[in-house]
Order: structure tokens, then C-alpha cells, then sequence
């Protein structure tokens, strides 16, 4: 996306973004960046391949290499933000790992995945966060899922896991209001390359899922998803928390 094409909505704002070397979170990265954001991604990926990424992107990016499951990271991640840039304003809690199983053979490794980089480490990396956000009056974007709301089939670990970051942002985005600080989640539908990769695996599948969707298409990560994280984290969205945004292209229409 071109910058000059873009509303500058971040202009001098920091943002910590996890998993932003791939995906959803790399597209949010990149739209942020064109809004005039500064952004620490925070991935897994080795250093060399997130040094690479940044060198891509500019001066106004950092890569820390970190295991956001691991609670005890989350006060360094916070502070590699303000270290590098001064301050923190917005947090994206993109990044999720779970493996897909039937119920019946759902196991305790999968549990521990899915709640340990998703619920979990939301919620420690929020609270790491609010005293810095609360200087600036920032923002909290987490992320949902229509396999929650809908309780797709064989992703158990999954859905709960997103359906209790949509409890404990509702629970901050009233704890928190009087801090300043908004709380929101968007739930998205994406054509991430994983999603692509899987598609040309199994066609007749993929056309079946984007049949679902009334729009008829997946998001794009970088124009279709990113710009509504930009809008929540942004001071047009100011009189906004507690709400799930549905990017999904019409899948859920909620009520």
C-alpha cells in the first residue's frame, strides 16, 4: 500500500505487534507502518530471518525474537517498545498457535499450546502493558475467531481459548476504561499463506469455505484486516471498547 494513499491515523504512535513476521500480523505491521506508526514485531522466527524483515521496512521497526507463552517475557517485551521508541500506545495480540483434533482426541499438549500462546500470554502481555498505556492513553487489540463464536468442529483448544479473549477483554475494557485505555478484538477471515497453501491442497474445500462468505472472497491480511485493527487502535475509534469487530466479510453478522 502506498503511503500517501493512506490516512495517517498513527502518525508518531508505537505499537507492539506479535506474530508480525507472517500472516495477519505482518500485514497489520505493514498498514501500520504506511499509517505512520512505529512497531516492534514480535515473533519466533530466528533473528537473521526477522533482521531480514526489518531491513525491508524501514527505520521506524524493531524484531524481538521472544516466546510470548513464556509469562516471565512479557514485562521485556513491553520494554523493548519503549526502550526503542519511548513510549507505548497500541497493542496487537495477534499471534495464536493451536493444532486442530476432534474432542474425543484432544489431548493435554494441545490444550497447553492453544491457551499458553493465546489466552494466557493476551493476557499476561496486557497487563504488562497497561502502565505504559495508561501514560498514553492507548489501545488493546485482541483477536477473536469464528471458530469460537460458531464452535467449528475439531477446534476445541482453539475456540475456547479465543472465546476467553473475548471475556477478559470485556472484563478489562471495563476495568480499564477509567485508565483511558480501550480494549477491543477484531475476528477475522483471511487469505494468509498458510490459508492460500492450504487451499491449492484441497481446492473443492477451500471453495467450499469461501462459499460461506456473502462477500464471496478471504480478506486480504494488509487492506482488508489491517485497516480495521488501525481504525480500533486509533483515535477515530475513541468512544470504542469491548466490542468484536467482525472482519470476516459477512460470515457472522452478529446482533
Amino acid at each position: 500500500m502506498n503511503r500517501k494513499d493512506t490516512i495517517m491515523r498513527l502518525e508518531n504512535k508505537v505499537a507492539i505487534v506479535t506474530g508480525g513476521a507472517g500472516g495477519i500480523g505482518q500485514g497489520i505491521v505493514r498498514h501500520f507502518l504506511a499509517e505512520g506508526a512505529k512497531v516492534v514485531i514480535v515473533d519466533i522466527v530466528d533473528q537473521q530471518q526477522g533482521d531480514e524483515l526489518v531491513a525491508g521496512l524501514g527505520d521506524a521497526v524493531r524484531y524481538l525474537q521472544s516466546d510470548i507463552s513464556r509469562a516471565e517475557n512479557a514485562p521485556t517485551i513491553i520494554a523493548s517498545a519503549v526502550d526503542a521508541f519511548g513510549r507505548l500506545d497500541i497493542l496487537v495480540n495477534n499471534a495464536h498457535a493451536s493444532k486442530q483434533a476432534p474432542i474425543l482426541e484432544t489431548t493435554q499438549e494441545m490444550w497447553d499450546l492453544s491457551l499458553g500462546s493465546g489466552m494466557y500470554a493476551t493476557f499476561h502481555l496486557m497487563r504488562a502493558a497497561h502502565p505504559e498505556l495508561v501514560k498514553t492513553k492507548g489501545a488493546i487489540v485482541n483477536f477473536a475467531s469464528g471458530a469460537g463464536i460458531k464452535g467449528l468442529p475439531n477446534q476445541v483448544t482453539y475456540a475456547a481459548a479465543k472465546e476467553a479473549i473475548r471475556a477478559i477483554t470485556r472484563v478489562a475494557a471495563n476495568e480499564w476504561a477509567a485508565d483511558g485505555v480501550r480494549v477491543n478484538l477484531v475476528s477475522p477471515v483471511a487469505l494468509t499463506p498458510g490459508i492460500k497453501a492450504w487451499g491449492e491442497a484441497f481446492p473443492a474445500e477451500f471453495q467450499e469455505v469461501v462459499g460461506g462468505v456473502p462477500l464471496g472472497r478471504l480478506g486480504d491480511p494488509e487492506t482488508d484486516i489491517a485497516p480495521a485493527v488501525a481504525f480500533l487502535a486509533s483515535d477515530d475509534a475513541k468512544y470504542i471498547t469491548g466490542q468484536t469487530l467482525m472482519t470476516d466479510g459477512g460470515s457472522i453478522m452478529m446482533p
